[in-house]
């Protein structure tokens, strides 16, 4: 007859181990808005004061020299993503250690003292060996384009971008996401910007959806794959 408690303790396991899951599984989902990659709005506009009878008049005055490439805060700036890198690494060591130590049978009173047929001489030879070799290459390439805002002006004049693009594609979503600084001199005349220019830069790219689901390892896949597996 199986016991009660036994069957009850099975049960709890089980659904710790369902709800162990259930948070792994939440965990590898992105959030699908991350504040610090939201569209940042232009500052509200002042009324213009109230005319004075001179010929400038603050607020109507009319700007024609001045392009349309982003400056301000709330501006709008288009990123060519031109990212490529490319990474080899490799390494090889060998090590070779012998070591040899002899003691000779000690002589007592003028004769080789002896433990039956066996002497006290000692000979002791080790050697110890270890190779190893490692090879690593990685290459990852991103191209295309996003549209950012303008989050801050910095003192110098350097603008701080921020934004994000989801992009929904049959069961699952993509998005890009890029953070960084820009400094006018790169902005060109069309309003756009290399990613390659563009400091301290943040740029993610992934998605979800049963598609991403489908290429993240499971959790006890990790676990033994983790450094706690001491195997």
């Amino acid at each position: 007859m199986i016991c009660k408690k036994s069957v009850k303790n099975r049960i709890g396991i089980v659904l710790a181990g369902m709800s162990l899951v259930a948070v792994t599984a939440c965990t590898s989902i992105p959030d699908h808005s991350a504040p610090g990659y939201a569209s940042t709005p232009p500052a509200a506009m002042t009324p213009p004061p109230n005319a004075s009878g001179a010929i400038y008049q603050s607020g109507y005055d009319l700007v024609l020299f001045e392009d349309l490439r982003a400056r301000r805060i709330g501006d709008v700036l288009r990123v060519i993503l031109v990212e490529q890198t490319d990474a080899e690494q490799s390494s090889k060591t060998e090590i070779d250690k012998e070591n040899s130590n002899s003691m000779a049978n000690p002589t007592l009173f003028g004769k080789q003292r002896t433990f039956g047929s066996n002497s006290f001489g000692l000979d002791v030879d080790s050697a110890h060996e270890f190779e190893g070799e490692g090879e690593s290459n990685q290459s990852n390439k991103l191209s295309g384009s996003i549209a950012v805002t303008v989050a801050n002006v910095l003192p110098n004049g350097n603008l701080v971008v921020q934004g994000e693009k989801w992009i929904q594609i049959n069961q699952g979503n993509e998005f890009i996401r890029l953070k960084g600084i820009v400094r006018p001199v790169d902005v060109s005349s069309a309003n756009t910007v290399l990613s390659t220019q563009i400091a301290d830069a943040k740029i993610s790219y992934g998605g979800t959806g049963a598609l991403n689901e489908a290429n993240v390892v499971g959790w006890l896949a990790r676990f033994f794959m983790s450094p706690l597996w001491p195997f």
